[in-house]
């Protein structure tokens, strides 16, 4: 039965490729906005099937790779704090700070812990109370409301050795920012499903009609990516702006109504920092007065005090391949002086990083060449 699912997929993949190659007359330039939906086209030869009018850069998409410098100094210098149990998702232990990682922290004695859930976390407070247990809260909207909810049961519990460091990101902001930019060349855009099942696509429609660009809310998986492609095409030959929906199986244009609501109770927009772009206004989220007792900045402000800015290794480019202004296998340094073994920044270390997945499934090129 996998084989026959497997060669129908093929055969409904090569007839979405070449209806894409007949609707498309003219050059258009796409952009994929998750590092999943990255991974999968890289993964796939999915950009191989287009015609070669028809160009996929990749963007922001991976909330990893956009974390800050600064916030991963602050990440490092908590969790070499000796009274501190230091929480994060695995992918953001080999991201280079200014001075080192947390695998580095953790390789010479700090109390770093990869957990799956932020209940994870909650249970770690419970069990160590003569500790703190801070964690690297990390994501798009996708994950706020997880966060959100582990905060309310904090509250909730009592417990006052819990605390988040806020790294999350927006992506509606980001968009803009990339169609605001002078050197903006993107006519469609693929938005993120597993975002749009948290928040919904509404927003979206107000960025479409401003910047006069399509978007199709589309999934993760190679057939779900062509036929997003597929819908785009139709939209800018046909002159057509609208915000259209290929993931219609997870995804409503309200999104979760609950998940919304915890994520607007604990959370409030505030302007954030991208690593390797700039600062975006109201582009990320912090704690609201509320629940501001569990931001570990606030709470350890002394201890961070004294961290100098935080400065990108000068040689990596991985703003511009953020931005979809270059391709990873056009920076000097891929798979030469940047490896996932040594990495000069986030997207060749992350599971969503577009440089992860050029060095996975292409980084042969770099050696025949």
């Amino acid at each position: 039965m996998k084989y026959v699912d497997e060669f129908r997929d093929r055969v409904v993949a090569v007839a979405l490729a070449e209806r894409i190659k007949k609707a498309a007359t003219r050059p258009w330039t796409i952009m994929e906005v998750c590092g999943g939906q990255t991974h999968s086209i890289v993964r796939f030869g999915i950009d191989s099937l287009l015609p070669q009018n028809l160009t996929l850069v990749h963007g922001p998409g991976c909330p990893v790779c956009v974390t800050s410098v600064s916030l991963i100094d602050q990440a490092v210098c908590l969790a070499s704090l000796p009274n501190v149990i230091f929480c994060s998702f695995g992918d953001m232990l080999r991201v280079p700070g200014s001075h080192g990682d947390l695998f580095g922290v953790k390789a010479v004695g700090g109390d770093v812990r990869i957990i799956y859930s932020p209940l994870d976390a909650l249970k770690l407070a419970r069990r160590n109370p003569d500790r703190e247990v801070v964690c690297f809260a990390v994501g798009f909207e996708t994950t706020a409301p997880a966060w959100a909810m582990a905060v309310t049961q904090a509250k909730h519990s009592g417990l006052t050795n819990f605390s988040l460091l806020i790294a999350h990101v927006l992506v509606p902001p980001a968009m803009e920012a990339i169609l605001s930019s002078p050197q903006n060349r993107i006519q469609g855009f693929l938005a993120a499903g597993h975002v749009c099942t948290v928040m919904g696509y509404e927003e979206y429609e107000a960025i479409a009609q401003k910047y006069r660009i399509p978007i199709v809310v589309t999934g993760f998986e190679p057939l779900d990516v062509l036929e997003g492609v597929a819908m785009l095409v139709s939209q800018l030959e046909e002159g057509r702006i609208e915000v259209e929906n290929q993931y219609a199986r997870s995804v409503s244009r309200e999104g979760n109504p609950q998940a919304r609501n915890i994520v607007s109770e604990v959370f409030e927009p505030a302007p954030r920092t991208w690593r390797g772009i700039s600062e975006i206004p109201a582009s990320g989220l912090r704690l609201k007065a509320a629940y501001r007792a569990f931001d570990a900045e606030r709470k350890f402000e002394r201890e961070l005090a004294e961290l100098a800015e935080g400065k990108e290794d000068p040689e990596c480019q991985s703003g511009l391949v953020l931005q979809g202004l270059l391709k990873p296998m056009d920076c000097p340094a891929f798979g030469v002086r940047c490896t996932p073994e040594r990495p000069l920044g986030a997207p060749m270390v992350s599971s969503e990083g577009a440089c992860a997945a050029y060095y996975r499934y292409r980084s042969h090129a770099v050696r025949e060449a």
